[in-house]
């Protein structure tokens, strides 16, 4: 029998303000959703220094490297397996260097599978499976208290890997990892459904922690994606409009651009603004660490 007092959890305590939502008018109730919602962003912002501190584990590791892992279960779970598999198309990263682990395996990431969460034990096998000392593992649990995500955190750091807690639950959580990020969002709408408030803070972390981890890598040339993946027609299109716009060439010379690079937006737009040939331009972006900004500065 589990000690822990899950009544006194935060994510399961119950919101006065939406006592009455069973009784409310379908416009009444969704005005008192959004004016709950409205407090994450807020929530989320209290956190800024943590983050900045993961960032900075985040980019050190993978820039020697090593690699990220999101491990998580249930809601929590599912929101780094959608961070993992959106990093690559965005910022053309092998699917490799950033992965998750769900609680209960890939069917559980369509349909929930209950009771992984409690399987600590899958957890660490995958962590000792996969994570090594130069790694990140971040566990994502809105209760803090996930045994799935305990154990793996407690495993990883066992191994030397650097761990983050993103949490919603703030009491009794900095013995859990090296870096523990929790906004405060305050009883749910439904009491206890952390798909509402806790995982969009979650969502907004994982967003923050992930897009400024790839621009200190080089991954954003001022605010747009130059290191995407074109693998879909409209990420084609957008990789010859950036070639376009930025190396500020033609239509036709961007599709010219874009076959001579190998298809890489970034090395196009260098090769267009500098007039460098593919090769010139692939080893100024490595002597730059992948920076475009940096590589448009250098002489040949």
């Amino acid at each position: 029998m589990s000690s822990i007092r899950y009544d006194k959890l935060p994510t399961e305590q119950n919101n006065p303000a939406t006592r009455r939502i069973d009784q409310l008018s379908t416009l009444r109730a969704l005005r008192l959703i959004n004016k709950e919602d409205a407090k994450v962003a807020k929530a989320v912002s209290s956190q800024i220094r943590p983050m900045g501190k993961a960032v900075r584990m985040i980019v050190a590791s993978l820039r020697n490297g090593g690699h990220l892992f999101f491990i998580g279960a249930g809601t929590s779970g599912r929101l780094g397996v959608l961070e993992a598999a959106e990093c690559p198309p965005t910022f053309n990263t092998p699917p490799s260097l950033i992965r998750a682990f769900m609680a209960g395996g890939k069917p559980s990431v369509f349909k929930s599978k209950e009771g992984a969460e409690d399987r600590g034990m899958d957890s660490a096998r995958l962590i000792r499976k996969n994570v090594k000392r130069n790694d990140v593992v971040i566990g994502i649990a809105a209760s803090g208290v996930t045994s799935f995500v305990k154990e793996g955190l407690r495993v990883a750091k066992k191994r030397g890997a650097k761990t983050i807690l993103v949490t919603c639950n703030p009491r009794q959580t900095s013995h859990l990892a090296d870096v523990v990020i929790a906004p405060r969002v305050g009883p749910e709408v439904i009491a206890g459904s952390t798909r509402l408030k806790a995982a969009t803070a979650t969502k907004l972390v994982l967003n923050s922690l992930t897009v400024t981890s790839m621009i200190q890598l080089g991954k954003v040339y001022g605010n747009r994606m130059v290191d995407l993946q074109p693998k879909s027609n409209k990420l084609k299109a957008r990789a010859l409009r950036l070639i376009q716009l930025l190396a500020k060439v033609s239509p036709k010379k961007a599709e010219t651009l874009y076959i001579q690079s190998g298809k890489n937006a970034k090395t196009a737009i260098l090769m267009g603004k500098k007039n460098l040939k593919q090769s010139d331009a692939v080893r100024l972006l490595k002597k730059t660490a992948g920076h475009l900004h940096a590589a448009l500065t250098l002489k040949r």
